[in-house]
């Protein structure tokens, strides 16, 4: 008896007893806070497998590849990734990773072949083939060149790879290599995605696989009319010139046409019509027998999307559909071609993106989903037992959860449970999916379920007990309140507010985190650990504030579509309420609210502080947007239009403008190495300001890249907002 009691008395102890404080220093050291986080999960087709790439114990940069292995539960290191040689990345793969903000060492990505017997890595520029049976690796490629974006064939007989801008296979079985591109260098691109592919449309390849493996089908890119811009990229031992091809808004882009070329080689044949004709070809897709070759046309403007089919054996091409929008046409990657004749497409058309089984044949089009909320993505379709699944908003737009719906139609059914953040990924034949899942209360988990949602097994539970990074300091941890509020149009606008332990009485400065861009959403029900520099203000006294203004995400195209031809406009005018509202609230001292932000973010908090003076006492503006014509064309022109057509526009949501309304206290940070938000946004608000006679403060950061990695990087500038927000609040 006095034994349990001493037991129960010290639990009681253990779970009262402070947190440790949270410090900068712990936030950029290993282990993570995050605790194990599964990277790119997928299920092996053979279905006897759930795998992902995680970090080493003795290494938190370097990734090996896991497996559970769904008959017996067991987990295990599958793929040793200390097997593999590695070689220096080259510059094109560094910008790529950069793009697909991919980071570490060791095994960073993976393909299976679909039997499931054999895995495909690229390590080092070189591609290794993995055989389960024997767990030995074997170098296909020995060539000092890099190869890139390799792929098995739909069969797993050969790979295919792009090298020196050329597209070639080999025959696993014999070894045998094939060139099948031959003019691919200087501007011309054989099989390769254009920089605003794999920035702006989340297309990474150039080339896609028939399903019999008998045919290619490529894009050809040609950059030789994009202007060639020599950047000086700023590193700590000097200063490189660096070639790049940057196609700013409103100026030309790469052309582009689409090609077939069989497997064994020979002569390309050109699709009829299927080139850029002025647009864009965002994506290519083969139906499911090979049997006809899909491609979408984009219009410059944005403002037409067209679904085209070409069909190899007599060379027809067809117009499927088009999709039209007074604002702009968003893309996705929803098209399922059925078994059954049509396909599964999904379109804004109501204004908010729906799923639609479409029938060319029949001429006929049927809608699987409806209502004022938005589907995320198409995630599966089981034709065998009649259910789509997806993804989307139904319940509420700050969670995300898996639906399901019958391919004939019917009621929509929510799959997943807990309130939160899920992303599935689904096995081939739709039986089972893996649940990545988070929320504000969990970090990342993940496990796996039965398409009806039951829960067969964790995969990581990731759970925040003694073991775990984050329990020193989770009872401190603070959670936020949710609520709306309504813009001047009468759109609701959702946040999110954190505030700080309050002695009765005392007032507090908050900050406002920001993003505020199309494409993003911050106030949502999800683990992310940009959150954790805020949840340390929090600790030092800083209420924080996030808002999702008009323009961000997951609200349907009319919410979108309100930042139309005019940027940084709309956008503070909806953070200016979230601070109307702080100000209604005892313990927040009015007289000391910054805005911060990085990117997008970065932007409004220049536009914030240069046109809405009286609501922001201080700004931390990092990598900032200034001037929307040093942008590209397929991001910008999408909300502003072309300079040509829109100046106005352009100079209005330029931050140049309004520094004349600079009253408050300004902060600038900046990678010197950037090659998205180009640095020369910022120096050219440098001299602005200085032209203006305003006082300013900035640190940039020699050969950071848009991301601003690395730990020392992190710390110190987190060491240095701290110390703004400090002093100037």
């Amino acid at each position: 008896m006095t034994r349990t009691l001493f037991f129960v008395v010290a639990a009681t102890f253990s779970s009262m007893a402070a947190a440790q404080p949270l410090t900068l220093e712990r936030i950029v050291s290993d282990p993570l806070l995050t605790g194990a986080k599964p990277f790119k999960p997928a299920l092996s087709p053979d279905g006897e497998r759930a795998t992902w790439l995680a970090a080493r114990s003795d290494d938190l940069e370097r990734f090996d590849l896991w497996q559970y292995q769904i008959n017996d539960g067991s987990i295990s290191r599958l793929v040793d990734s200390s097997l593999f040689e590695e070689g220096e990345l080259s510059e094109e793969e560094k910008a790529r990773r950069e793009r697909m903000r991919v980071y570490g060492k060791g095994l960073l990505s993976y393909q299976w072949d679909k039997t499931g017997d054999a895995l495909l890595f690229p390590i080092g520029g070189d591609l290794w083939l993995y055989q389960l049976a024997d767990g030995k690796a074997r170098q296909i490629t020995h060539t000092p060149a890099f190869e890139t974006d390799a792929k098995f064939s739909p069969k797993g007989n050969f790979i295919s790879y792009i090298r020196d801008q050329n597209l070639y296979v080999t025959e696993l079985k014999s070894g045998k290599e094939t060139q099948l591109t031959f003019d691919g260098k200087g501007a011309i691109k054989n099989g390769m995605a254009e920089f605003v592919a794999q920035e702006e449309m989340d297309r990474m390849t150039g080339y896609w696989w028939s399903p019999d493996e008998s045919q290619l089908a490529y894009l050809q890119v040609d950059e030789s009319g994009v202007e060639l811009v020599v950047r000086n990229e700023i590193y700590a031992d000097g200063i490189r010139l660096t070639e790049q091809r940057y196609p700013y808004a409103g100026k030309d882009n790469a052309k582009l046409k689409l090609g077939v070329v069989k497997v064994n080689g020979g002569d390309t044949h050109w699709v009829e019509g299927a080139s850029d004709q002025g647009g864009y070809l965002p994506r290519v897709n083969w139906n499911r027998d090979g049997s006809a070759l899909t491609w979408q046309w984009q219009s410059r403007d944005q403002h037409t999307l067209q679904l085209w089919q070409w069909q190899p054996e007599d060379h027809e091409r067809q117009l499927l559909l088009t999709e039209t929008s007074n604002s702009w046409v968003n893309l996705s990657n929803d098209l399922h071609f059925l078994k059954q004749s049509g396909f599964i497409w999904s379109s804004e058309r109501t204004g908010f993106r729906h799923l639609y089984v479409i029938d060319p044949k029949a001429k006929s089009v049927r809608s699987l989903t409806s209502g004022d909320w938005v589907v995320d993505a198409l995630e599966a379709v089981d034709e065998a037992s009649g259910w789509v699944y997806f993804s989307g908003r139904k319940d509420t737009p700050i969670e995300r959860h898996l639906y399901r719906v019958k391919l004939s139609g019917g009621d929509v059914e929510r799959v997943s449970k807990r309130a939160g953040f899920h992303s599935p990924v689904f096995s081939d034949d739709g039986s089972v999916y893996l649940d990545n899942y988070s929320s504000t209360r969990q970090p990342p988990q993940m496990s796996l379920h039965r398409a009806d949602g039951e829960h067969l097994t964790w995969i990581e539970e990731n759970a925040i007990d003694e073991n775990h990074p984050l329990k020193a300091y989770w009872s401190d941890w603070t959670q936020p309140s949710y609520g709306t509020l309504n813009a001047d149009n009468g759109m609701a606008l959702h946040y999110r507010l954190y505030e700080p332990k309050r002695e009765a009485g005392k007032r507090y400065p908050v900050v406002v985190k920001v993003y505020g861009g199309p494409g993003a959403q911050t106030v949502k029900d999800s683990w992310s650990r940009h959150d954790y520099f805020l949840q340390y203000l929090i600790q030092q006294g800083y209420g924080v504030l996030q808002l999702d203004n008009r323009g961000s995400t997951a609200r349907g195209l009319a919410f979108e579509s309100e930042i139309y031809k005019h940027l940084g406009k709309v956008e503070v005018a909806d953070q200016v309420k979230g601070v109307e509202m702080l100000r209604t609230l005892d313990w927040v001292d009015p007289d000391r609210i910054a805005i911060y932000g990085h990117s997008y973010g970065g932007y409004m908090a220049l536009m914030g502080l240069f046109t809405a003076p009286g609501y922001f006492a201080a700004g931390v503006s990092g990598a900032p947007v200034t001037d929307w014509s040093l942008y590209d064309t397929h991001y910008t022109e999408r909300y502003l239009s072309q300079p040509q057509v829109n100046g106005v526009g352009y100079d209005k949501s330029a931050v140049f403008p309004y520094v004349d309304g600079l009253k408050g206290q300004l902060f600038v940070y900046h990678g010197m190495a950037d090659d998205n938000v180009l640095y020369q946004n910022s120096t050219k608000l440098y001299k602005t300001l200085q032209d203006a006679g305003k006082l300013y403060e900035s640190k940039d950061y020699p050969g950071s890249k848009h991301s601003m990695r690395g730990k020392s990087v992190q710390l110190h500038l987190m060491r240095t907002i701290e110390d703004f927000l400090n002093r100037r609040l």
